[in-house]
């Protein structure tokens, strides 16, 4: 039986369990809520350019572990996996994607794949520092969003996402990590992506980060929704061509990093005492996630 719900996630931290599938968990949690989900994850970070070639050619091509000779043994390979999430049936399937680059190509490619949502996570590695396969990534997210699909890009997401539509990046001295209160413009404070509970002061959202590029400018097609005291392009929206929102957000900050992830992280060893003690403020990521999903089922519908 199909799922209710097809979702694309560029799934750049899969070394990281409990950030990256875990991370990924969070995330669909809310979608979950509604239905069935088959999940398509994407790692061109490890994927060769030969099963992108097959991708682009045929569609739903499943990657087999000779795919990916870059993978990360810090995580064990798996090409499928069923789990229940929300109280209903989520399928991960790991699939080739297209390297080129190429926005007519990809935009073919994502209409055999017809998905409800197109979704980027964080990454280890940084858009400052580009790599070959980050071309087929931007072309995803400037496709999906473009299209309508509901698209978010979260941390290297984002950046890729605003890289990808024009924005310049700098690789700040340090990294920051911490929990921010999200100053919101005025397009921000009536977006529906932060419709949901804001804890912050002055009814802002509080939102945790960890990364070292930053967006330094907002991309032409973009409005700008909110910035903190340390990172002046923090959340974005994109629009069509005649300046109207579409359903495509790049947001700097972690909503899926939940207390409990984070915890289990640090026992892991993945993030050090001091990462844990900047991260135990609440934040309101959840909710920022639940938007999300209620508007990827409202575009579905």
């Amino acid at each position: 039986m199909a799922a209710d719900i097809r979702v694309v996630i560029l799934d750049l931290l899969v070394e990281r369990s409990e950030f990256g599938h875990g991370g990924n968990q969070e995330i669909l949690a809310p979608i979950a809520e509604f239905g069935s989900v088959e999940v398509l994850l994407l790692t061109p970070q490890m994927q060769s350019p030969e099963a992108g070639e097959r991708a682009q050619k045929e569609g739903v091509v499943r990657v087999a572990e000779a795919d990916v000779p870059h993978w990360d043994y810090d995580f064990p390979f798996w090409d499928e996996l069923t789990m229940e999430i929300s109280g209903n049936s989520v399928l991960f399937k790991r699939i080739a994607m297209p390297l080129h680059g190429d926005d007519l190509l990809t935009s073919r490619w994502l209409d055999i794949l017809s998905p409800d949502a197109v979704i980027c996570s964080g990454s280890r590695r940084n858009v400052t520092m580009w790599e070959e396969w980050m071309a087929g990534g931007a072309s995803i997210l400037r496709c999906s969003s473009n299209k309508g699909i509901p698209t978010i890009g979260i941390c290297f997401g984002h950046q890729l996402l605003c890289k990808a539509l024009g924005a310049t990046l700098e690789r700040a001295e340090s990294l920051s990590n911490g929990v921010w209160d999200l100053d919101l413009t005025e397009e921000g404070d009536c977006d529906e992506i932060f419709s949901s509970r804001r804890s912050g002061s002055g009814n802002s959202p509080v939102v945790l980060f960890t990364h070292q590029d930053h967006v330094m400018t907002v991309p032409d097609c973009c409005s700008l929704l909110g910035s903190t005291v340390h990172n002046g392009v923090t959340a974005v929206r994109v629009l069509d061509e005649r300046g109207d929102p579409l359903p495509a957000w790049g947001v700097q900050f972690h909503p899926e990093a939940a207390k409990a992830r984070v915890e289990r992280a640090f026992e892991w060893g993945h993030i050090t005492e001091d990462d844990l003690e900047s991260f135990r403020r609440e934040h309101d990521g959840a909710g920022i996630l639940g938007s999300f999903a209620a508007v990827v089922m409202r575009n579905q519908a």
